[in-house]
């Protein structure tokens, strides 16, 4: 009885094709569930960047424009002395480089602004002006 028991388990060691694929079924169902919130949460968390980043370059604007009494003309002013000039205590962002927006774009600045003092916004993922853009005005 032994002696069956045994070889029967000797020749009995790794797994069929029918339980891999079962596995391999119950990953991809559990995966599929759970993917579209992850993606999800991952394009929430670039907005909050964008909302972050477009709150720190007002702030450097606000601190450009006490200084300077005036707009900067780009945002590059804010790293950069325009014309040298005496007034500028700058750079004004501490890694002294204009971010990117998390899309991979760059921030559009307008300065006096159509919502404010000066504007500064995203165009989000689809990089148009509409719904999903990150705006200061808001």
């Amino acid at each position: 009885m032994v002696f069956i028991y045994n070889k029967l388990m000797k020749r009995r060691r790794g797994f069929t094709l029918i339980e891999i694929l079962i596995v391999v079924a119950i990953i991809g169902l559990i995966a599929s569930l759970v993917m579209p919130n992850l993606f999800k949460k991952f394009e929430q968390s670039k907005e909050q960047i964008a909302k972050a980043q477009i709150e720190t370059l007002s702030s450097a604007v606000r601190s450009y424009m006490m200084d300077m009494d005036k707009c900067p003309k780009s945002l590059e002013d804010l790293i950069k002395n325009p014309d040298n000039n005496p007034k500028w205590h700058g750079p004004y962002l501490s890694k002294k480089k204009i971010p990117l927006d998390p899309w991979g774009h760059p921030y559009q600045f307008k300065c006096p602004g159509e919502h404010g003092t000066f504007d500064i916004w995203s165009l989000g993922p689809d990089d148009k002006l509409d719904k999903k853009a990150i705006t200061s005005w808001e």
